[in-house]
C-alpha cells in the first residue's frame, strides 16, 4: 500500500500558507513581466511610460495591443513579448491553481479503511 494513501491531508494553515505562497510567486512572475513588458514597449517601441505600461498589461491579459507598432524592432518586441506572454500567463494561474488541485487530488486518495 502506498504511504501517501495512509498520510493525513494538510492542516487548513499549512494549506493557507501553500496558497499564499503559490499567489505570491504568480503576483511576482507577473510583475516582472511586466516591467519587461513596460520597459520594451517604452525604449524599443518608443511608446510613453503610461502607454507603455497599457499595452504590456493589455497583451500580458491576452486583450491584445492598444497601439499599432511602428518599425521593425518594434514588430519584433511586440511578438515575442506576446508569446511569452501567453506562456506566462498560463503558467502564473497553473502555479495559483496547484496547491487547490494538490489538496484535492490528496483527499480523494486518502484512504478510508482502518487496517
Amino acid at each position: 500500500m502506498n504511504m501517501y494513501k495512509r498520510s493525513k491531508l494538510a492542516t487548513k494553515d499549512i494549506y493557507r500558507k501553500r496558497v499564499l505562497r503559490a499567489v505570491g510567486i504568480s503576483a511576482v512572475w507577473v510583475s516582472i513581466s511586466m516591467v519587461i513588458g513596460t520597459l520594451g514597449y517604452h525604449y524599443i517601441c518608443n511608446l510613453n511610460w503610461i502607454d507603455a505600461q497599457l499595452n504590456a498589461s493589455m497583451i500580458l491579459t491576452g486583450m491584445g495591443p492598444v497601439d499599432p507598432m511602428v518599425g521593425n524592432a518594434a514588430k519584433i518586441f511586440a511578438s515575442s513579448y506576446a508569446l511569452f506572454s501567453g506562456v506566462t500567463f498560463l503558467t502564473s494561474i497553473a502555479v495559483m491553481l496547484s496547491p487547490v488541485l494538490h489538496r484535492a487530488m490528496h483527499r480523494f486518495h486518502i484512504d478510508d479503511t482502518e487496517n
